[in-house]
Formats: structure tokens, sequence, C-alpha cells
């Protein structure tokens, strides 16, 4: 399976540019604040725009198959055959809620002892800690995350996990104990099934929404006889929240 370069960087380099150089030129009539106000945002435009079309034409080449992986980027231009391959991982970032976006899916890779790949080794994998290589971001190729971990699944076998699925499962099945006052269960169910949902999607709104009903869930949920155990439904919906997303430091997250 091939996989291709996102055309988002080549429609932002082909929109940009021309604005930018229109920018430019209409600002040489007119006064001397609006010249420079023109010129330094249609330079920024130009720039940023160039960068986006280089980046976009740049050789890309990423194929899956049963030999192994076909890459070639900026930083590595070979066939990794699936013996220099210990681990490969699919892992989804917690969202930022500040950044106002889905961070890209990460496909990182733990070398095999035996492997020959000079790289350096800059994140740990999510299962284990061992070094690993950020081999691509999911979000830069046109196929969808979901059909890129079904490849690497159906020629990497047991060298590939998707962490995104285990991170699901942990909220996949749950059984609380009944209390003779707890929480409505009815009410903990509809709202484990939004986070799940929101779990399933690279959506960040629906990310955002369902972290905030679960933050909320300690004082809005509904209490009843024979209710869900509170201590373990909160210790749950944290771990819940905390997948969901998380706040940067010196945030404060909503009441």
């Amino acid at each position: 399976m091939d996989l291709h370069r996102s055309r988002v960087g080549c429609v932002i380099g082909l929109v940009l540019l021309p604005f930018g150089l229109c920018t430019v030129l209409s600002g040489l009539d007119d006064s001397t604040f609006r010249l420079i106000l023109g010129l330094v945002v249609g330079a920024l435009m130009l720039l940023v725009g160039a960068a986006a079309l280089f980046e976009a034409v740049r050789p890309f080449r990423f194929h899956i198959s049963f030999e192994g992986l076909t890459v070639r980027t900026a930083e590595l231009n070979r066939l990794l055959p699936w013996a220099e391959i210990e681990h490969l991982i699919l892992y989804q970032p917690t969202p930022v809620l500040s950044d106002k976006r889905m961070p890209s899916p990460l496909l990182l890779l733990v070398p095999a002892a035996a492997s020959t790949l000079d790289l350096p080794l800059t994140h740990s994998s999510p299962l284990d800690d061992r070094p690993c290589l950020v081999l691509l971001e999911v979000h830069h190729v046109r196929e969808k995350t979901d059909q890129v971990a079904d490849a690497l699944a159906r020629y990497g076998g047991t060298r590939f996990t998707d962490h995104r699925r285990l991170v699901r499962q942990r909220f996949d099945s749950v059984d609380f104990p009944i209390e003779a006052r707890g929480y409505d269960p009815a009410a903990v169910d509809a709202l484990v099934q939004k986070g799940r949902e929101a779990l399933r999607s690279e959506d960040l709104l629906l990310h955002l929404a369902a972290k905030v009903r679960v933050e909320r869930a300690p004082v809005e949920l509904p209490l009843v006889a024979h209710g869900y155990d509170r201590v373990q439904v909160d210790a749950f919906l944290r771990d819940l929240s905390a997948v969901l997303g998380r706040f940067e430091e010196g945030e404060e997250e909503p009441g």
C-alpha cells in the first residue's frame, strides 16, 4: 500500500503566494506606514506560502509491503525491512485544548537490535518507554488513520500495535458495583458512551465537549437508591478526562 502526501501544503502555498505578492504590490503606492505594513505582511505571506509549497513538492514515498517499509522523506530514503523493525506503534498524542486542533497521530518505530538505522531516537514508546523514532505524522498523508492502521496490521503483524485501540479498550468494558445510594446508572452509561464516541473521533470539538461533560459529572450526575459506586465512577471519569485532553500548565479547567 502506498501512502500519498496531503495536498494541504500545496493549497496553502498556491493561495498565500499570489496573495502575498498582491499585498506587497498594493502597498507600493500608499503612505509610508501602509507601505511598510504591506511589505511586512506580504513578505510573511510569501515566506509561509513558499515554505508550504516547498514542503508539498519535496520527494516523498511511504510504501507498506511484505518486505517492510519503503520510506523517502527528508530524513530517510531506504527500505526498512521488517527484520530491522522491533515494533511500530500508532500513537495518538493527548490533545492540548489550548491548541484548538487535534494533534496528528504519530507512527513510532522502535528499531530492532540488529538495525543499521542511524537516526536520533527522540521519542519514547507509550507501551514500554523504549527509545523510538517518529517515522510519520499521519495527518501529513491523504489516507485516513484507520486505513494506515489496517495496512500496518496486515503487513506488520505482531510488530504493529495500534495504541489508540488499547486506550479505547480501557473504557469499553466497565462494570461498576452497586451501592445503597450512588450515581444513576442510566446517566453514567450515557456519559461513558459519549466519551467512547469522542475517543473514536479525531474531532477536537467532540473531545472538548465530552471532557467538559465528564469533568462536571461529579456535581451533575443524579443520585439514586441502588446506584453506581461513586468512588469508582469518579476514578473512572478522571482517567477518561485525562485521555480526552489536557490543559496546558497554568490554565484553569472548566468548572
